[in-house]
């Protein structure tokens, strides 16, 4: 689980928009910027070079 205080004051590095945790899939998601940052031991890995760009899909829900 992520901390909701840590939520709270996270944002995608490449947009500023707020992220959203994805508990099934372990990440954090920029549907403005349509990344999901990996969330390694706890840690998010906030770095565009790490993220994968969401699906069509995803970016969707």
């Amino acid at each position: 689980m992520m901390d909701k205080k840590l939520l709270d004051i996270l944002v995608c590095p490449v947009s500023k928009a707020p992220v959203e945790w994805d508990s099934e899939k372990s990440e954090l998601i920029c549907r403005t910027s349509g990344l999901a940052y990996p969330v390694k031991d706890g840690i998010p890995v906030m770095l565009e070079s790490e993220a994968r760009t969401l699906t069509t899909d995803e970016r969707l829900k």
